[in-house]
């Protein structure tokens, strides 16, 4: 309920005119005899999302939701095979279904895109390694952080991300365009509260802010998402909205 809270929270505060809400399956859905908990429900919200994007002639910024609402974006962006993921995030969300201590999907979305994920998850396209940029990234597990370094995708830890360096990553790729997803946690948990898994020694907000201006100039945007506000109530969503709107207009300016 918290994801959801936030979800609406945030559409509260953006223009009618231009949101488009997509119901999402009401029950918890089923594991479909794998290891994933609620695939069935990930892929229906997956296919719901595609649609509503397939329509779209317009620049797209997904709402979560948590990390699992990007399978429909991002496996739509990189169709092209010229599109780089900036993955602003605390966590690499690099596990597979049998890596996973914890069984939730959102812990592998990033290795669902490069392929390596439910079958019925995976893109046809998957995400190229070398188009991968995880930044503000500092909470691996074991497998993931071998996994990372093996596959060579670029990381920048938070202490070392800036303009530059997120410019500097971007450009190596060979991308001509970029889709940038946040999931609030890459903030400090001094700049929000509300999210369900905070990290230490985070990025700050006017540092995030000058990561996305330095990506959009750096390459053209393919799309974006914002993802894991999970407000501990209804009512302290107000607490976190003013940061929470100025990265949303940031991506959409």
């Amino acid at each position: 309920m918290r994801l959801i809270d936030g979800a609406e929270a945030i559409r509260e505060d953006l223009p009618v005119s231009s949101t488009v809400r997509v119901d999402i399956p009401s029950g918890a859905g089923s594991d479909e005899g794998t290891p994933v908990q609620r695939l069935s429900s990930i892929v229906a919200v997956r296919d719901a999302l595609l649609a509503e994007i397939s329509m779209s002639t317009g620049l797209a910024i997904t709402i979560g939701g948590d990390c699992g609402v990007e399978l429909a974006p991002i496996g739509r962006a990189i169709e092209t095979g010229d599109t780089a993921v900036l993955w602003l995030d605390a966590h690499p969300d690099l596990n597979t279904p049998a890596s996973s201590p914890s069984g939730a999907f959102h812990g592998m979305v990033v290795r669902t895109l490069l392929g390596e994920g439910p079958d019925v998850a995976t893109p046809s396209i998957p995400l190229d390694p070398r188009h991968l940029v995880l930044a503000g990234t500092r909470a691996f597990d074991e497998a993931e952080a071998e996994y990372a370094q093996s596959a060579g995708i670029g990381v920048i830890a938070p202490e070392d991300l800036d303009a530059a360096a997120v410019t500097e990553s971007l450009v190596a790729t060979g991308a001509s365009r970029v889709y940038i997803h946040v999931d609030l946690d890459v903030l400090d948990p001094a700049f929000i509260d509300g999210v369900g898994f905070p990290e230490p020694f985070g990025v700050t907000l006017p540092q995030l802010l000058e990561v996305i201006a330095a990506a959009k100039a750096a390459l053209p945007l393919a799309g974006a998402g914002v993802t894991e506000f999970a407000p501990a109530a209804p009512e302290a969503a107000v607490d976190d909205l003013g940061s929470i709107l100025r990265i949303i207009g940031a991506l959409a300016s």
